[in-house]
């Protein structure tokens, strides 16, 4: 018989990446069905709710709540020891403290009294972000912003007010930068060397620095400023101070610009701002009639007077008999719209289909898919069993911040299936994953794995019937 325990821990805050981590370990402990480590805001207290929880009346949104599904009233103690020590590995003390411990700062504000100057990274629940962010600059840091659902009129006001200081703000949403050698975020290890990067994109700068990785040249910065930052509304505020701090840089011999389609009116305007730069810029702008981000990888190899490489390809996938839907189920937004933009026009009225899991509609109190992967399996699952499916086509995300194995529970899923799988595995051989080890665990199930994400896209549309009509650019 299952036993249900809630505890409510006031004061015990933790950021919500953290979290997810601490709740993920947690349902892996024996006697555990299921469990879910947040703090109690709003929508939390609604996501707990739903799993079937009952949160007591009173906890408010700076209290920690432990909750969880169990087998039985045995196994409870050694859970609860085992999410303490899930907390205490994830940099938490335990309940009870330690003598002599220095106790962390509880603001923003008095952090950089400890550190002035240093780089905040602001990870909490979207509505809090802002005057969390907005004490940074006050600070005189500049700030990134991991958090996603800010509203667009706060990231303005926010980029607005870093712009009369001279200051940055990457994100909201950003997920990737490198900075000083340092990953922040979802960041591959890469060497250091001559391109820096400013990407209005997580996982597009990912496939970038990976790209390059593999054709040996190396990254001197990475500078996320958020999806929206070339959008109208934001008019890419946070793109040109990076533009301009990179372009100051005289170790950066070419700056390497990435972001989904860009707003027209901004465009021109990051335009007419490369004129006048001293750096060369290469544009990685996905869009109609916009080069894929491998083919603008390999321009910026030629910029550099650098050999462009073979892209490796792992395994052979084939067609299967029955179906006529490609399945793009990706982790990577910018992964997602670079393969709708190379199916063409026609993919959607053909049937195709491109979701993104790391798009906000899907993370509302999730975590997100390169650190859970739940999600996207169980729509995988359906897609596999669907018998339309001619074809799925995934992405496979690695480096810090990322799932430590993602190869064990993605291969799994596909093999054994008539459907074929097409990856695309976006990482160096120096992430903690193991490059070579994900690659040949995705073979061994029947994946054919790819580098490029485009040539990957490109194989699973030819795996396509041939009576089945895209506009895919081939």
């Amino acid at each position: 018989m299952t036993t249900t325990h809630v505890e409510v821990r006031p004061g015990a805050y933790a950021d919500s990446v953290t979290l997810l981590r601490v709740s993920r370990t947690a349902q892996q402990l024996d006697g555990v069905v299921a469990a879910q480590v947040a703090m109690a805001t709003p929508l939390n207290v609604d996501v707990l709710t739903g799993m079937g929880f009952s949160v007591p009346a009173g906890t408010g949104a700076n209290d920690l709540v432990v909750a969880l599904h169990l087998t039985g009233d045995d196994a409870l103690s050694a859970a609860v020891a085992g999410v303490d020590q899930a907390l205490a590995e994830a940099g938490r003390p335990a309940p009870d403290g330690g003598a002599g411990a220095v106790a962390p700062p509880r603001t923003t504000a008095t952090a950089l009294d400890r550190a002035p100057g240093s780089v905040v990274l602001v990870s909490v629940p979207g509505p809090h972000a802002t005057v969390e962010a907005m004490d940074a600059l006050d600070a005189g840091s500049d700030v990134m912003i991991f958090s996603d659902n800010v509203p667009v009129e706060q990231e303005v006001a926010l980029k607005q007010a870093a712009a009369q200081r001279s200051l940055l703000v990457m994100g909201p949403d950003c997920g990737t930068a490198v900075l000083d050698g340092l990953g922040l975020g979802f960041a591959n290890v890469v060497e250091p060397g001559p391109v820096g990067l400013v990407a209005a994109s997580g996982t597009g700068c990912q496939q970038v620095m990976a790209l390059l990785d593999h054709a040996g040249v190396g990254v001197r910065a990475a500078l996320g400023v958020g999806g929206r930052d070339l959008s109208a509304p934001v008019g890419g505020l946070a793109t040109r101070e990076a533009l301009r701090r990179l372009d100051a840089d005289p170790a950066v011999e070419l700056i390497v610009l990435v972001s989904k389609p860009p707003a027209p009116e901004v465009a021109e305007r990051i335009d007419r701002l490369v004129a006048t730069l001293t750096t060369p810029v290469e544009y990685a702008l996905l869009g109609p009639g916009r080069p894929d981000l491998t083919a603008a990888t390999e321009a910026a190899l030629v910029r550099l007077g650098r050999p462009v490489p073979d892209w490796p390809v792992h395994g052979t996938a084939r067609p299967a008999p029955g179906g006529h839907r490609l399945r793009g189920l990706f982790v990577g937004g910018t992964l997602a719209t670079e393969s709708a933009q190379i199916a063409g026009e026609d993919a959607a009225r053909a049937g195709h289909t491109f979701v993104d899991f790391g798009d906000d509609e899907w993370t509302r109190g999730r975590a997100h898919p390169m650190i859970d992967p739940t999600l996207r399996l169980e729509h995988l699952a359906a897609a596999l069993a669907d018998p339309e499916t001619a074809v799925v086509l995934l992405d496979l995300v690695l480096g810090h911040g990322a799932e430590p194995d993602p190869a064990s529970v993605l291969a799994p899923a596909i093999a054994g299936s008539r459907v074929p799988a097409v990856v695309s595995v976006v990482g160096t051989g120096a992430d903690p994953q193991d490059l070579a080890a994900q690659i040949d665990a995705l073979v061994a199930a029947g994946a054919e794995v790819h580098l490029s994400h485009a040539g990957a896209t490109r194989r699973a549309l030819a795996l396509l019937p041939a009576d089945t009509t895209t506009g895919a650019a081939r």
